[in-house]
């Protein structure tokens, strides 16, 4: 029986899990990181303000929440596969409802499974890699994953505009990227591939008596705070920075719309170098450099605002800090807790995506898009106080 139980995973190598996940990222930073370049042509289909638009980010909420408190009892009732396959196509047909959709209430109600599977994929994918430590030295690379896809998105988006594509069609496109994703996990089904198709947690019961127990915890609830902040800062300038830059500082729309790819091109280059900082000033030490130079990026952002090189800057700095307060999370909470903690973390970090685009665009509404760039800056600073806190509480734990 043990033969049995092995042979999959032998006749299968580790490697196709990583690839799997690695496209995973680059779907779903494809299908977030496009919506800011095309948010000027949505406000001007079905007339929209910078308020009203906000009710998509606010119906991807209840997804959101919906993954963080059942990612981790999923994967262990069904399997990691199973919940990312399920994952995958509602992403997949909530991007197919974007672009068919002639009526902005039913794409405001779809944001629910775009959440949904973004919060899921999010959550399993990160506790996959977390879980099995041959390959947790490779979130960083992971999480990189997800600025390329985020690069293409705006990149792919404009210059899909720019040939005289509608921004349906464009949705069709990223449907079409995150639609490979379900082929892919459904092989891994059909096929029995081990490392996807084992669940992580040995029981529903223990399951739900960890989750509990992380949300008891408040390491765990400040981790995911910090990510929320984290998350929603690198949405509010995916989705906003385009409309600012366009809009509010007139900027041309082809500079625009690659300022937007720059600066995801500095969250990728930030996130492939993650290892190496890691490695030469430690996690913690990572974190303070990368939070000191995102408030450097944010303040020539507000303040210079004809200059281009704040945007791959910011971008860099916002790199390393999801990656390195995920591959804490092992070292602050017990292991049984692990799959729980991330499940909720991360989905409560795509919560972020929802909540501040959403405020940002409130207050842009009533005060001028210019005062987006401003609002990030007390961002960084509940960032650094909550880093700070979690720092503390480890070492009176005595865990690094």
């Amino acid at each position: 029986m043990n033969n049995r139980v092995k042979s999959p995973q032998s006749n299968h190598p580790a490697w196709i899990g990583v690839a799997i996940a690695f496209y995973a990222f680059i779907g779903i930073g494809i299908a977030e990181g496009g919506l800011g370049v095309l948010l000027p042509s949505i406000l001007s289909t079905y007339h929209l303000t910078p308020a009203t638009v906000t009710f998509l980010f606010i119906s991807q909420i209840l997804g959101y929440v919906v993954a963080a408190l059942t990612s981790s009892l999923i994967s262990s009732r069904l399997g990691l596969a199973w919940m990312l396959l399920f994952a995958s196509v509602t992403l997949t047909s909530a991007l197919i409802i974007y672009a068919v959709t002639a009526y902005w209430f039913v794409m405001v109600a779809t944001g629910t499974l775009l959440g949904l599977g973004i919060g899921l994929i999010d959550a399993g994918i990160n506790a996959y890699i977390v879980n099995d430590q041959r390959n947790a030295n490779l979130i960083g690379v992971l999480h990189a994953f997800y600025g390329i896809g985020a690069l293409l998105g705006p990149a792919v988006a404009t210059t899909l505009l720019l040939l005289g594509l509608g921004w349906r069609l464009i949705y069709l496109v990223f449907a079409s990227v995150v639609g490979l994703l379900v082929a892919g996990v459904f092989w891994t089904i059909v096929h029995h591939y081990v490392p996807m198709t084992v669940r992580l947690t040995a029981s529903d019961t223990n399951a739900w008596a960890n989750l509990r127990l992380a949300l008891r915890a408040p390491v765990v609830l400040m981790t995911g705070l910090l990510l929320l902040v984290d998350v929603g800062a690198e949405a509010s300038l995916s989705n906003w920075a385009y409309t600012v830059q366009h809009i509010g500082r007139g900027t041309p729309e082809v500079v625009a719309g690659y300022s937007i790819s720059a600066y995801w091109l500095g969250l990728v280059i930030g996130r492939f170098s993650l290892g190496r900082f890691m490695q030469r000033f430690g996690t913690v030490r990572t974190v303070d450099i990368s939070l000191a130079l995102l408030t450097g990026g944010l303040m020539m952002w507000w303040l210079l605002p004809n200059q281009l090189l704040s945007l791959p800057c910011i971008g860099f700095a916002l790199g390393t800090i999801f990656p390195a307060t995920i591959w804490l999370v092992p070292q602050r909470v017990p292991t049984q807790l692990v799959p729980a903690t991330i499940g909720f973390v991360t989905s409560v970090a795509s919560l972020g995506a929802a909540t501040v685009p959403t405020a940002a665009g409130w207050v842009a509404a009533r005060a001028g898009l210019e005062t987006i760039p401003a609002l990030m800056v007390p961002l960084v600073i509940l960032m650094a106080v909550l880093h700070r806190w979690l720092v503390r509480h480890s070492l009176k734990s005595g865990k690094t």
